[in-house]
């Protein structure tokens, strides 16, 4: 089988593909509610003869086609369809969806069976990537177990191969005080919202102390219940992150600090609570290296990382961290003219060229997921390197 057959197979599906990748972006859907995304999906794979298994890993909105019997060499090349609050697919899970989707329709349209065997293609559905976590759902309920190579692209405002992403975890403050009349006796109450507050404050006085490239970013998600009652009970949430797991417990520590202080100097209780986040991403070299040669075969030049742009955080890291992976970044739009989780960029993830980047990424992707079948010297470059070290990208910033 050539690379030439495989881009033909997504040629040949290119029109349904950007109807999918509309059609998502038209009814955006947030975690775990991706319901009509998902029928879309299976509805265009099973027009091709698949067998779409749904639910999936204990997922209501997680699925998976197969080719092949789970024998042989095996790829998993990985789909995102959630949402975000109010501003819908302004991160491009949509075309996420569609590039996966027409990767596995080109293999297996050019007859990867016929070609090597045995092995195995997984197209794996994950929902909720935007803070849900489901990757990580599906890592425990066992989705990844003999996985030779995981793949999936993202759009960007650029195209990276290897760009860092950071290790996440979110914390909630809840802080108890007591109410008074604010007007008649506000020396009476003690207040929640105070301390709230003053921890926001705190952790800003803090931020020159972090380590480099850390993120701290919260919102009050309860201020009170009334203007004239010093505040009972507020509640605030914060994101944090890092380079890696190391660096992220500094941060943690610093904003658990600054709350307890904040709550000292109110006389008020703090409860604290965290929910799990997502691990950094250990990028693949040698299989991000062959995704680049692929895309500079079809007219793109990529870097490997942009000191120049920040990074975010996906539970694709937590993949990484289990399996060989990969999550190149492709641009949909021009550099520095919007990037992720802004409304523009949401624009551009229905634009035409946000249809010829999810394309080519399809490309690309069916391309590198037959090569780790076909070819045992890439299979084991990655294995070696995922099993080597890996601080260039996992112990800090590059």
């Amino acid at each position: 089988m050539s690379h030439e057959a495989i881009d033909q197979g997504v040629d040949a599906v290119a029109e349904p593909l950007a109807a999918l990748a509309r059609s998502i972006h038209d009814e955006p859907e947030l975690a775990f509610q991706e319901h009509r995304s998902v029928d879309k999906i299976a509805s265009l794979l099973e027009s091709h003869g698949a067998v779409v298994e749904r639910p999936f890993g204990g997922l209501d909105t997680a699925f998976r086609a197969r080719l092949g019997d789970g024998k042989g060499p095996h790829v998993a090349i990985l789909a995102e369809y959630d949402a975000l609050p109010e501003i819908g697919h302004a991160c491009g899970h949509n075309l996420i969806a569609a590039g996966a989707t027409g990767a596995w329709l080109a293999l297996q349209r050019a007859g990867h069976d016929g070609a090597i065997e045995p092995s195995t293609i997984d197209l794996i559905g994950t929902p909720a990537e935007e803070g849900g976590g489901g990757k990580i759902r599906l890592l425990e309920a066992g989705a990844f177990e003999g996985v030779d190579a995981a793949i999936m692209f993202h759009p960007f405002d650029r195209d990276l191969l290897r760009h860092p992403t950071l290790a996440t975890e979110w914390l909630e403050l809840s802080f108890e005080g007591k109410p008074s009349h604010a007007a008649i006796a506000p020396e009476a109450g003690r207040s929640a919202l105070t301390a709230c507050m003053d921890t926001f404050r705190l952790i800003d006085g803090q931020r020159i102390h972090l380590p480099e490239g850390a993120r701290v970013h919260g919102i009050i998600t309860d201020g009170g219940q009334a203007v004239n009652i010093i505040v009972e009970r507020a509640v605030c949430e914060f994101s944090i992150r890092a380079w890696n797991g190391r660096e992220l417990a500094k941060v943690r520590d610093v904003v658990e600090r600054c709350a307890r202080g904040a709550a000292v100097a109110a006389d008020v209780n703090l409860k604290l609570s965290s929910r799990q986040g997502y691990l950094d991403m250990r990028n693949n070299a040698p299989l991000a290296s062959r995704f680049g040669q692929h895309l500079e075969a079809l007219g793109r030049v990529p870097s490997d990382i942009d000191p120049n742009v920040g990074s975010g955080s996906t539970d694709m890291g937590d993949v990484s961290h289990h399996v060989p992976a990969i999550h190149p970044w492709l641009a949909i739009c021009g550099a520095d003219e919007t990037t992720c989780h802004q409304r523009a960029f949401a624009r551009c993830a229905r634009s035409d060229r946000g249809i010829e980047t999810m394309l080519m990424a399809a490309k690309c992707m069916a391309r590198i997921a037959y090569d780790v079948i076909a070819d045992g010297s890439l299979r084991e470059q990655a294995r070696a390197c995922f099993d080597g070290p890996q601080g260039v990208w996992s112990e800090g910033s590059p």
